[in-house]
């Protein structure tokens, strides 16, 4: 393993159980979740057909590749958990590593009970028109929507099973990880047959056209225009690559880091590669333009061809929602960890579980945020995905500062994978992280933030700065 400063040893209680595989799964299903299952049909309606969702989403993988890179370099150099506080500690200081920290906890750990949201409300509207029953006892009403019971405690059942594989450590949720990408794969092989079977390239004509789905409307004039309306939305759905480098530390013995290094970049890949397949897929079964008439076309197209193929997709789109939730627990578990290594925690969040080498205080604060997700209803956490994203990217800009940075004040550092390019590869993905960022703070940017959600920002960070006044002052 490669030698780095902070860096845990063997010593730290950490199992090290995880292969290149377990990494490439962690992060393709991080990465993938349920989103294409459901916003298919938007991403078609916004770019004004299929063609240029497909173009869009090829585009937002390339352009977030650099940063991949980044994450590959680093990562091979420091394989520790949490290191993203480790590589912009050791370049901007403690302060600037605490903010990114804490960012990137407030845009990984809020997906744990999004996700939990996600599976109640396809049990709830899906499942629920098919069986009656589970929309048979209303709970309440929160910001319009309607929490079930039994909904609700399915999703229970399904965080809980997650809960419970991330509290026995990072081997036991990585078997986990690898089923689920298994169903995702057989979830777009299914597609891709009914599309062969019943469809054809034509549907996917015309190439551009305005239309107005059951949520979303064409706002572009033209192609060029319809391509750039998807593509600010493209790094929300490729959030999640960074998990992979958060549990680093847990790495098997004699792990080709070359490899690893590299491992990010195929995921960032193979996720864009079933983004494009899905959405030609799911464009070319019918006319697209008749495709996105309904809430939530991936599934509605399916009941009207096959009822068993319907049932078949609800499910693997149900169990879609486990793979993010599971990456992202383990992942801002591992940032926690890292912060509380540092100090920038309470001392409570450092401490190792001695049987499963799990982190146990930062377990446990992600199963209350993930067990209170259900009952929230959908529409109460919408205002935070524009922040998940922005907290994200900004974490991801710091990386790549820090690393071209490195290359200056670390020279010498053993560094098993370089990006390719070396600095240039490397400012490009600070331009990159940049350019995504200025979209989304800019005044009329398409992906611009509201006051809501500045409100967030400004709360969480408040939050952040009280409780590293706390830490600060029992070490002292």
């Amino acid at each position: 393993m490669p030698e780095s400063k902070g860096a845990a040893s063997g010593g730290t209680g950490m199992k090290k159980t995880l292969s290149i595989w377990n990494f490439f799964t962690i992060g393709f299903g991080a990465i993938i979740g349920t989103g294409w299952v459901l916003l298919v049909g938007d991403w078609m309606v916004i770019g004004g057909g299929p063609i240029a969702a497909m173009i869009a989403f090829l585009i937002g993988a390339i352009f977030l590749l650099p940063i991949g890179a980044v994450f590959g370099e680093l990562t091979a150099a420091i394989p520790i958990s949490g290191g993203i506080i480790e590589y912009v500690d050791r370049t901007y200081g403690n302060n600037m590593s605490y903010i990114t920290g804490w960012f990137l906890a407030l845009g990984n750990g809020i997906l744990c009970p999004w996700e939990a949201i996600a599976i109640s409300t396809l049990v709830s509207d899906m499942f629920g028109g098919l069986f009656p029953i589970l929309r048979a006892v209303k709970l309440y009403t929160i910001m319009g929507a309607d929490v079930y019971l039994f909904p609700t405690v399915i999703a229970l059942g399904f965080a809980f099973y997650v809960i419970s594989l991330n509290f026995r450590g990072a081997s036991a949720a990585a078997k986990l990880q690898a089923f689920l990408t298994k169903a995702l794969l057989a979830g777009m092989l299914l597609a891709m047959g009914i599309s062969f079977i019943k469809g054809g390239p034509s549907n996917i004509l015309p190439a551009f056209s305005k239309a107005t789905g059951p949520s979303s409307t064409t706002s572009a004039n033209n192609m060029f225009a319809g391509i750039i309306s998807v593509l600010v939305m493209t790094p929300f759905f490729y959030a999640g690559f960074d998990t992979i480098p958060q549990q680093a530390e847990e790495a098997a013995e004699g792990l080709d880091w070359n490899k690893f290094g590299k491992v990010i970049s195929m995921a960032l890949l193979a996720a864009g590669g079933f983004y494009m397949i899905c959405i030609y897929s799911f464009g070319t079964i019918i006319p697209w333009t008749e495709f996105v008439q309904s809430t939530v076309p991936a599934l509605a197209c399916l009941k009207n061809i096959n009822m068993v193929l319907y049932v078949a997709m609800l499910i693997i789109a149900t169990l879609g929602p486990m793979g993010p939730m599971n990456s992202f627990y383990g992942a801002t578990s591992r940032i926690m960890l890292a912060m509380g290594r540092k100090g920038q925690l309470p001392s409570s969040f450092a401490e190792i579980d001695g049987k499963s080498g799990a982190p146990k205080m930062a377990n446990m604060v992600l199963a209350v945020l993930t067990v209170v997700g259900p009952f929230l209803g959908k529409n109460m956490l919408v205002s935070l995905t524009n922040v998940s994203a922005l907290a994200f990217i900004f974490s991801c800009t710091m990386v790549s500062f820090a690393c071209l940075k490195m290359r200056k004040t670390e020279p010498d550092l053993p560094r098993p994978y370089k990006v390719p390019g070396g600095k240039l590869g490397i400012s490009m993905a600070c331009l990159a992280g940049s350019i995504i960022i200025a979209l989304m703070v800019v005044p009329f940017s398409p992906a611009a933030l509201k006051p809501v959600e500045w409100a967030i920002v400004a709360g969480w960070l408040v939050i952040g700065l009280i409780l590293k006044a706390v830490s600060s002052k029992k070490s002292a």
